[in-house]
């Protein structure tokens, strides 16, 4: 397995540009099988998850095919895929399971294997289960597969327990193509829900009200293929803006829509990080001691349990004692323990975690207990003093693309090595 050398007490300046959304890509992709023709995705970014959404697809009998700079992607499903999906890539990536809202849509039944990903807590698809089960599927789970088949789907109002954007995109997935109208309740409001919508929409869906908490959906008998791009990635540009601050930098994050980062830019702003922000970037300048601040997770507009354990890294190298109150996951704090190795000073009761600035990490030889732990493992040794190795790079290679060589441009020092 890879691991990252990340020499630490490197100062970063300069630009980034940011890839498209991760979360976004792995919902597009899967939707594509819906159309009868010919994808073409733009501003894709190239990380792993992306790859074996093109493997299973392909596996399925379609074609996946990259342009230019490897961040197109053309998919043509036109003749049809099959309808079981049960290979190993499936089970690598927590996304897998909108094949089963698009498979549905299409052909009215679905056999996917259970999904994997990152594990920091139960994250059970139940709400999918009954939105498919609303609109009319029979649904049966065993043998760690999940099957559901319908001789026709018909539109129906669904109210969400809780807000879920797994359960919010995979329902509209189904709802396209389903008879009459579907509406749902107390759905996410998060960008990449609306840009899903918005791709299925240039498909030929008819979908208003995404981005709000009623998405009301007209099913229609046949969707197209269609030129889109995905949008920027909010959780990698809150990475970056969290790494300038961690280090005391001057960075200039591009490529990004500033209003999804409205929730960090506040939180930063309260911490004595100096935001300036433009059409489509935002500079952060850390140049004065950062102040301790509370940060409590909470679905869009609110602050990204995706951007926790990043903004917990810099929070131990505040003045004063934080509290996180992590409202999405039930055990999202595995990686304290990997921080705790570098110095930090954290205390864990439940969903919160209280923490204690001390002047700076040290290093050390960590692990990446998920994708965004990842992350937060590697904003913490470039402000340690001495080296770090950190392991578990897979877990960032799923979601942040040539995550050294974009830091190395800043004036990072991280050396890959391979396994």
């Amino acid at each position: 397995m890879d691991k990252l050398i990340v020499q630490g007490r490197k100062r970063l300046v300069g630009e980034v540009n940011i890839s498209g959304a991760k979360n976004a890509a792995v919902a597009v992709i899967p939707a594509a099988i819906m159309a009868e023709g010919v994808s073409v995705l733009e501003n894709l970014p190239r990380i792993e998850d992306v790859n074996n959404l093109c493997h299973t697809i392909e596996k399925l009998g379609g074609t996946c095919t990259y342009l230019d700079n490897g961040h197109t992607l053309k998919i043509d499903c036109d003749k049809g895929t099959a309808h079981c999906a049960t290979f190993e890539e499936v089970q690598k990536i927590r996304a897998s399971y909108y094949f089963l809202g698009a498979m549905l849509a299409r052909y009215k039944k679905a056999e996917v294997a259970l999904p994997g990903g990152c594990n920091f807590g139960v994250r059970p698809i139940d709400l999918h289960l009954k939105g498919f089960r609303a609109l009319g599927a029979t649904v049966e789970e065993g043998n760690g597969m999940v099957r559901a088949y319908a001789d026709r789907l018909v539109g129906t109002s669904i109210y969400m327990d809780q807000v879920s954007v797994g359960a919010t995109i995979n329902i509209m997935l189904a709802a396209s193509m389903a008879e009459g109208v579907t509406t749902i309740e107390n759905a996410a409001k998060e960008p990449h829900v609306v840009d899903t919508a918005n791709y299925l929409n240039m498909m030929g869906a008819n979908i208003k009200g995404a981005g709000t908490d009623v998405i009301r959906i007209k099913g229609v008998e046949k969707l197209h293929g269609a030129q889109y791009t995905i949008i920027p990635d909010q959780i990698e540009a809150g990475t970056y803006m969290i790494a300038a601050a961690i280090t005391g930098g001057d960075v200039l994050v591009k490529n990004i829509i500033p209003k999804h980062m409205d929730s960090l830019t506040a939180k930063l702003d309260e911490m004595n990080v100096t935001i300036e922000e433009h059409d489509d970037s935002i500079r952060i300048t850390a140049n004065r001691p950062l102040h301790c601040a509370n940060v409590k997770t909470m679905s869009y507009p609110g602050f990204p349990t995706d951007l926790q354990p990043q903004i917990a890294a810099l929070l131990s190298v505040c003045q004063g004692q934080s509290v996180i109150t992590e409202n999405v996951w039930d055990n999202r704090y595995q990686y304290i323990d990997e921080l705790r190795k570098m110095g930090a000073q954290v205390q864990i009761d439940g969903r919160v975690a209280r923490i204690d600035g001390i002047p700076r990490f040290h290093g050390a030889n960590v692990t990446a207990t998920d994708l965004r732990a990842g992350a937060a493992m590697i904003l913490a040794a470039l402000a340690a003093e001495g080296e770090s190795v950190i392991d578990g790079v897979k877990y960032i290679d799923r979601g942040y693309e040539e995550v050294e060589h974009k830091f190395n441009a800043l004036g990072a020092n991280i050396t890959r090595v391979k396994a």
